[in-house]
């Protein structure tokens, strides 16, 4: 019987082999190398924390009713019981309360959804301050920024789902957002809520948006941003041996394969605790949507803070009339800056590009303080989203240590557009202190902690030489100089090379530059 089985598998593999070729395909992809640095890891926990969400979703779609149809509540949960709402936060509550796991799943979905964001944006801050988006992965980065988009609005559409309290201020918000738009924002919102706001089917457009548009768009990129991972190969950490063809992992099969199922039951497991042990969006306390109850503390997830951030931050008083329509520059001011914020994380491996005039494909990572312009720049990128993430929470701080609301809003405004300059500042000079302190490794030994006296009286500490591997790390990385500005084929010097030449001149003048190998020789003898 086991014979009979088992060549009924071998031509089942067979006929499909002949028919698909796959086991080519397969071949070649268990071949592939991939790196075993934890930072890697970062990436996977948010395809798996995808998976997750597909699950957990495709379960409360089964019991979730993307109505605004008024009824009257008549569950488990007594303090709103005969309360009037929506059918969709009615069948919320059901999920919750009546469905057997239900509460498990929803709370499941959530936790998913935010760690999907999160890991997706600390997966692109690794690979900003290494530098991975280098070519030829500048176009992977675009598609892992327009993933972080889709996962942000994936998230916000499933957020306001419920009808909820709390959702619906957050609908609310973005319809103020749209209706500060001169001329076209009330005709833009109508057609989005199907009429004035709530509208008569919003809840279904966006079941729409969540459970069907965005997913498949979020499944598409997801797979060709790992096509584009297989084909330029992962980039690697500089250490022993490793050069731009000599890199160092583990191929897929067995080993990847196996350690990635293993990874994958770690992440759900540890989603499955934190949904089990720590309630999250409790609608049940907040009640069906209605404006009036609404008070200080009403807040969205935490990845759309920094749009709630940026509406808190803007300075009052910037509206004016212009042939009869209102320009709300309090709505218009901030939607823009944080469009140019997101357009230049977007481009920026283009824009450094540029700037550097490199060319060169990369496969081996910057050490980030061996680039210290750019880990600079997304310090300063950092400070700048993190004070408009802390805005949206500007009341909770406020309640919570007793201070002035106006003082709250007036420190993260200069936290705002002051402190991404003092972010890059610090931050620059850390980078180089840390570049003369390996210099000083490399020349002088690293110190021993032990104290010896010389025939002459004096005590001195005995500095210990790094070993060749640790050596190999700390010299090898590239000096980059300023571009030189040369004339035209016309013998002229245009504004965009003189614009180019400056900026390049900003981005590599403070270096230092990496010990050769005479200065290593000669420190030797020395010694």
């Amino acid at each position: 019987m086991a014979k009979k089985s088992g060549g009924l598998t071998a031509g089942a593999a067979n006929y499909l082999d002949e028919r698909t070729s796959i086991s080519a395909v397969v071949k070649e992809f268990g071949r592939k190398i991939f790196p075993d640095h934890w930072s890697f890891l970062l990436g996977e926990v948010a395809l798996y924390s995808f998976v997750v969400i597909l699950l957990s979703g495709s379960f409360l779609t089964f019991f979730f009713q993307a109505s605004m149809a008024e009824v009257h509540y008549d569950g488990s949960y007594v303090p709103l019981k005969g309360v009037a709402m929506s059918a969709a936060m009615s069948s919320t509550l059901d999920i919750s309360f009546d469905i057997r796991g239900g509460l498990l799943m929803r709370q499941v979905h959530h936790w998913a959804a935010l760690l999907f964001v999160a890991s997706i944006g600390l997966h692109m801050l690794r690979i900003f301050f290494t530098g991975a988006f280098r070519k030829p992965r500048e176009l992977n980065w675009v598609i892992g920024f327009v993933l972080f988009i889709l996962a942000m609005a994936e998230g916000f559409t499933g957020y306001s789902l419920p009808d909820d309290l709390l959702s619906g201020n957050g609908l609310r918000i973005i319809d103020g957002m749209i209706k500060g738009f001169p001329i076209v924002g009330t005709w833009i919102s109508f057609l989005l809520f199907g009429g004035e706001f709530p509208g008569t089917d919003i809840v279904g457009r966006l079941y729409t948006l969540h459970i069907l548009l965005l997913p498949a768009l979020v499944v598409a990129f997801i797979a060709l941003h790992l096509v584009f991972v297989v084909v330029h190969k992962h980039t690697q950490f500089p250490g022993a041996g490793r050069t731009q063809q000599n890199v160092v992992g583990y191929p897929v099969l067995p080993v990847y394969a196996a350690k990635a199922g293993g990874f994958f039951f770690i992440v759900f497991g540890v989603i499955m605790l934190m949904a089990t042990f720590f309630t999250i969006n409790p609608i049940w306390n907040y009640g069906p949507y209605d404006p009036s109850p609404v008070s200080a503390g009403t807040q969205p997830d935490w990845y759309i803070g920094f749009a709630d951030g940026a509406l808190r931050l803007v300075p009052p008083h910037l509206e004016f009339m212009l042939f009869d329509h209102t320009f709300s520059f309090n709505i218009l001011i901030p939607v823009g800056i944080l469009g140019l914020f997101i357009l230049t994380v977007l481009i920026y491996p283009f824009i450094e590009a540029w700037v550097t005039g490199d060319k060169r494909e990369h496969h081996i990572l910057d050490r980030p303080r061996n680039a210290p312009t750019r880990t600079a720049i997304g310090a300063a990128g950092v400070t700048f989203y993190a004070a408009l993430w802390a805005a949206a929470s500007s009341d909770i701080i406020a309640t919570h240590f007793m201070v002035t609301m106006e003082g709250v809003i007036h420190t993260l405004q200069f936290c705002l557009i002051v402190g991404p300059f003092i972010a890059y500042f610090i931050t620059k000079r850390i980078c180089l202190g840390l570049q003369k302190k390996d210099r000083e490794i490399v020349l002088h030994g690293f110190e021993s902690g032990r104290i010896v006296r010389l025939p002459g009286g004096e005590y001195i500490e005995v500095h210990e030489p790094v070993d060749e591997y640790e050596r190999w790390e700390l010299v090898s990385y590239e000096d980059y100089k300023p571009l030189m500005i040369r004339p035209n084929s016309r013998g002229k010097i245009t504004t965009t090379q003189r614009v180019r030449g400056s900026l390049s001149r900003w981005f590599f003048e403070d270096r230092i530059a990496p010990t050769t190998k005479n200065e290593i020789e000669r420190s030797h003898g020395d010694h």
